[in-house]
């Protein structure tokens, strides 16, 4: 008996360590919707995405929503993945996985602003709102 409690304990305990979402510094991140400050490199400065973006943490594993300042961003490619924008027309908007806070993402954003399509190659590090 005791020594199934003891495993159930240590079970349950694994289970939450390793299903929860840490911050940089350490912190475990419940699940929930966070606000999280975004540094943004690249580009050509006109375009760039919006600080804060929203960091969802659902059964230890997050996403980001980000937000561009332009409409004209039709998708992104994240770690090889390519994600469409999910509010065309009105504005640029993507969400993707993300594995840990305070290390810079390489992207790539796809404008049809100009006179032909154009990827460009993008730097983005999310740390948590204070």
């Amino acid at each position: 008996m005791k020594k199934s409690f003891l495993l159930t304990v240590v079970l349950l305990f694994a289970i939450m360590l390793f299903s929860s979402f840490a911050t940089n510094d350490g912190k475990i991140l419940a699940d929930g919707t966070y606000c999280v400050d975004v540094e943004f490199e690249g580009g050509t400065g006109k375009a760039k995405i919006i600080s804060p973006a929203l960091l969802n943490v659902s059964n230890g594993a997050a996403t980001v929503t980000v937000f561009w300042n332009s409409k004209s961003y039709d998708y992104m490619i994240v770690d090889g993945v390519k994600y469409m924008n999910q509010t065309p027309g009105d504005s640029s908007s993507f969400t993707f996985p993300i594995t840990e806070l305070g290390k810079t993402m390489d992207v790539i954003g796809n404008t049809v602003a100009m006179s032909k399509p154009h990827e460009i190659e993008y730097k983005l590090t999310f740390t948590l709102s204070e």
